[in-house]
């Protein structure tokens, strides 16, 4: 048995599906988006309705962070053999559903019920992949929502590094700490300045802190590392690291919204023969996930019987900060949230009470994540094969208070890396169709559009642009891509003008081509130079074939985008949508496709996108 909610170092080597279909307004108040993995497809809810097929037991719905709904499905089966579930009046059934844990805290300190129409998702059990999470719904809410968080497994996060680039830094024989990545980042020469001048820049991704587990612990670590210290860290530390968070920032390619987005990306590079050294050269991210990497689950899916893993060319290996880590603590609660019934707050009890037995613990390490029980050994899967050192690491760094953690993610919000970006809307006449819930394709494209407004800074650059055959060039410009600055208000109303514009075909490569020109033309280093596409993806009348459009940014990205890429982030409206050809588009930048065919979710599409910046 376990108690207390701050991991522990290791003492020795022994040792997804869901979707919200609330109303819209509400929705985008929340400003959130659960996706599944990083294939660009949104959550389907089927799966999980599925799940909820009367089976005369009581429903336990566990919220949870998508690293863990594998682990927690075979939990979730070993606990109906177990003495607790056996003690139980009437049999229950737990069923994980992904959620993101800044999500899940969002929802949580709304001040609503929780995001959809079927109460039968509703979850009794929240396991976000930290208690900072817990804590932060605590103080923003009520300690009683969040109940006693009992963390269950611990992974500690790292940077993971691909092993030829780990091996020209030095590793594993030097210790590497977060400094070392620092100067990388800031030296003009790149990797040359340790004798690989081919590799160009040095690049790192990391998640957004807002949504993200892992993105919050790097820049707390880049906090720890700029103040010296091990522990004891002060919103004052915090606010004294800024300039050296900020030349850590200059070398981040985009922010995700999970670290699979990347790692598929990494992946389908290094299968493909080119090492995804131009891509990424560091991922800040969970132990577990760099484990999944290395055995052919990129995104960290649910891997069904019968399904076949091949393990990247190149794999990823872990550096642990010479500094310390930070741990994802992955704690577990019973929500005191007035929807959950005395039956399912019972059965949830005794589901968190089976988590700390041994039985349970043995079931952890097959997935990646360090058991608490130090009786427990982690087995084949924590070996130097799939690239993590079980002794490591030497240091931990102990989770901060919550006003710490606040002044990290405002601090952040202010120095992450500046973004230019083009908005790119299919005003044609087949967005004109309905998408379920009385409005047309344009309208949620309009209304999304309109609520990236609020993600930017005035610093930001924005522009946005709309396309069908019978304007000048196919495209018309209704703001330049510039600074932002005050103009949130104006560009709103201009682009609800959108609704009376005279709309024809769909010229969608030609557009596109020209937006990659534009940003191409105008991008710099220092700063995440996007495209958004949205459109049905039913191209009709371009003179530019999907083909000659990938040559195009392929010889580009080739020759010119290693210091100031130019990444394609593609929003698919409606099920006639081409996604091939959008994946297409996206995948040759580096950037990724969404989907936006349900009607409940358009207006949610854009907050994943602006993560993913």
């Amino acid at each position: 048995m376990f108690t207390g909610d701050q991991p522990r170092a290791p003492r020795s080597p022994r040792i997804a599906r869901a979707s919200f279909s609330r109303p819209a307004a509400a929705l985008v108040a929340l400003g959130v988006l659960v996706l599944a993995g990083c294939t660009g497809t949104t959550i389907d809810p089927d799966t999980i309705d599925g799940d909820f097929l009367e089976d005369g037991c009581t429903s336990v719905v566990v919220a949870t962070s998508s690293e863990k709904v594998n682990m927690l499905s075979a939990l979730a089966k070993a606990f109906k053999e177990s003495p607790e579930h056996e003690a139980l009046d009437t049999c229950a059934t737990v069923r994980p559903t992904n959620v993101s844990s800044g999500d899940g805290a969002r929802f949580l300190t709304s001040g609503d019920e929780w995001p959809d129409e079927d109460t039968r998702r509703w979850p009794t059990l929240w396991s976000p992949a930290s208690t900072v999470w817990t804590d932060r719904v605590a103080a923003a809410s009520s300690p009683g929502l969040v109940g006693d968080p009992v963390s269950f497994t611990h992974t500690p996060v790292v940077f993971g590094v691909p092993e030829t680039m780990a091996r020209a830094l030095g590793w594993p024989d030097k210790e590497i700490g977060i400094t070392d990545f620092e100067k990388l980042c800031t030296d003009p020469e790149g990797w040359s300045s340790v004798g690989k001048p081919l590799w160009g820049s040095f690049k790192i991704s990391k998640t957004n802190p807002n949504t993200s587990t892992t993105g919050l612990s790097a820049i707390l670590m880049q906090s720890y590392e700029a103040a010296g210290k091990t522990d004891d860290l002060t919103a004052e530390d915090v606010e004294a690291a800024a300039d050296f968070s900020r030349a850590f920032e200059e070398c981040v390619i985009h922010y995700g919204d999970t670290t699979g987005n990347v790692l598929s990306t990494l992946y389908d590079e290094t299968q493909h023969g080119t090492g995804g050294s131009g891509y990424v050269s560091a991922v800040a991210l969970e132990e577990t996930s760099l484990l999944n990497y290395n055995q052919g689950n990129p995104d960290s899916h649910t891997v069904e019987p019968g399904d076949e893993l091949t393990p990247p060319r190149e794999k990823l290996v872990a550096i642990y900060p010479s500094g310390g880590s930070m741990w994802s603590d992955n704690p577990i609660t019973v929500l005191g949230a007035d929807w959950v019934t005395a039956e399912q707050r019972t059965a949830g009890e005794a589901f968190v009470a089976f988590l700390a037995t041994e039985s349970a613990q043995q079931i952890l390490p097959e997935f990646g994540f360090r058991p608490l029980d130090d009786s427990v050994p982690l087995g084949d899967l924590f070996t130097s094969e799939y690239g993590v050192d079980p002794d490591k690491p030497e240091v931990t760094l102990p989770k901060p208070g919550v006003d710490v953690v606040s002044a990290a993610i405002d601090q952040w919000t202010k120095i992450r890396k500046p973004s230019s970006v083009l908005e790119l809307i299919d005003i044609s006449g087949s967005m004109d169709e309905l998408i379920g819930d009385g409005r047309s394709r344009l309208d949620g494209a309009i209304e999304g559009a309109q609520t990236t407004l609020g993600h930017f800074r005035s610093t930001d650059e924005v522009g946005v642009w709309a396309f069908t055959t019978g304007l000048p060039d196919n495209v018309l410009s209704l703001r330049d891509v510039s600074p932002l600055g005050a103009d949130r208000e104006s560009l709103s109303s201009q682009l609800e003008d959108l609704k009376f514009s005279d709309r024809q075909g769909t010229p969608l490569y030609d557009a596109i081509s020209q937006a990659y020109d534009e940003m191409a033309a105008r991008a710099e280093p220092g700063r995440i130079n996007a495209i958004v596409v949205l459109s049905d993806g039913e191209d009709t009348d371009s003179e530019m074939s999907i083909d000659s459009l990938i040559a195009k940014i392929g010889a580009r990205e080739g020759e010119a985008a290693d210091e100031a890429p130019v990444r394609v982030f593609p929003i698919a409206y409606g099920d006639t949508a081409d996604t091939s050809a959008l994946q297409r588009i996206a995948e040759a930048t580096g950037g990724q496709w969404f989907d936006a065919s349900d009607a409940a979710k358009i207006d949610l599409v854009f907050s994943s996108v602006i993560n993913n910046f």
